[in-house]
Formats: structure tokens, sequence, C-alpha cells
């Protein structure tokens, strides 16, 4: 049986805020530990029915960085939802929202701006 292993190191400023993400997987190519700005883990606990998750995002992630991320996470979990349930009108509807939801918020960032 094959093991893959990630390892997470997230370095903390003094007051426990998140400074770096540094995080380096065993099947990557990459030799080096890369950086990473947020991150979003989530674990199933089918005992509990409950979603396990762990958000960090560092001080110098940028509100516009962040809908980006959002944006392209809700993206991946519709394609995700896509390959595993095989409900492709679902994931649709799914798609439809993270469209919806980035533009309101690029929307929101344009207004602010003025």
């Amino acid at each position: 049986m094959q093991k893959s292993t990630i390892n997470i190191d997230v370095i903390l400023d003094p007051n426990k805020m998140p400074q770096e993400i540094l995080w380096q997987a065993s099947d990557s190519n990459a030799e080096m530990k890369q950086k990473a700005k947020a991150m979003c883990l989530a674990f199933w606990d089918s005992g509990d029915k409950t979603a396990l998750r762990i958000d960090l995002w560092t001080k110098d992630m940028m509100m516009d960085e962040m809908g980006d991320f959002f944006f392209q996470m809700l993206m991946t979990m519709a394609d995700t939802f896509a390959r595993s349930t095989r409900q492709a009108e679902l994931s649709e509807e799914m798609k439809t929202f993270a469209k919806d939801f980035f533009n309101k918020f690029r929307k929101i960032q344009a207004e602010e701006q003025q």
C-alpha cells in the first residue's frame, strides 16, 4: 500500500496570527516547501456527520485575493461534487452561484474604491 503525506507548517506572529503558511506533499516534484497565503482544509467525520475544517489566512492576504480564492474553491467543489455524485445539474447550479457571488464581490470592490 502506498502512502502520501502532506506537511503544513503555520508560522505564527506573537499574537498567534498566521504570518506564513508553508506546505509540501510527498508526491510532489517540488523540492522546497510551497508558500500559501490561505488554506481551507476539510475532513468528513462520518460518525458525527460533520465537516471538520481548518481555515487560515495570513495577514498579507489581500481582499481581492480572498475573493479569487473563494471563487476558485467554489468552482472546484462543484467539479468534485459532479465527479463524486454524477449530479451534473446540481454542480452547474453551484457554478452559477459561484459566478454570481464573484461578480457581486467584484462590484462591491469597485464601489468601495470609488
